[in-house]
């Protein structure tokens, strides 16, 4: 299981399988994996929809990783920051399709749908149907 460079750092450590990255997941990753979301491209107000600031600060604090449903979030986001731009060929054109909004979903944007798992495969959908060419 290859993940990329920077998903390895939203994890915090290397994972080397599938079971692996579950386990990470179960435990929690550091707090430290907000800032990759960051220099993914995300701004603060897309951060404090994955987890409200206040959250993060007492998280910090106490030197404590994050929850589990937080840390599900977190990487559900980073898989599809990931996936959107390896489809678009790149951050600028990933991130402008993640925040437009979709009329086949409310005209709610993709990005706002991945805070649930429910959201998250609708928006890995479209992308595999956008990269097959079956909605452009």
């Amino acid at each position: 299981m290859a993940l990329p460079a920077h998903f390895q750092l939203l994890i915090g450590r290397p994972v080397r399988s599938n079971a692996e990255l579950a386990s990470v997941a179960e435990s929690g990753i550091p707090t430290d994996s907000i800032a990759v979301l960051q220099d993914c491209g995300l701004a603060q107000g897309e951060i404090a929809k994955i987890i409200p600031p206040r959250t993060l600060k007492h998280r910090r604090s106490r030197r404590e990783p994050l929850s589990i449903a937080e840390t599900d979030r977190v990487l559900r986001v980073g898989r599809i920051l990931d996936l959107a731009q390896e489809v678009f060929g790149s951050k600028e054109k990933a991130l402008l399709w993640l925040r437009s909004p979709d009329g086949r979903y409310g005209e709610r944007a993709p990005l706002d749908l991945l805070l649930t798992e429910t959201g998250g495969r609708l928006v890995e959908t479209m992308l595999w149907q956008i990269d097959e060419g079956i909605f452009a």
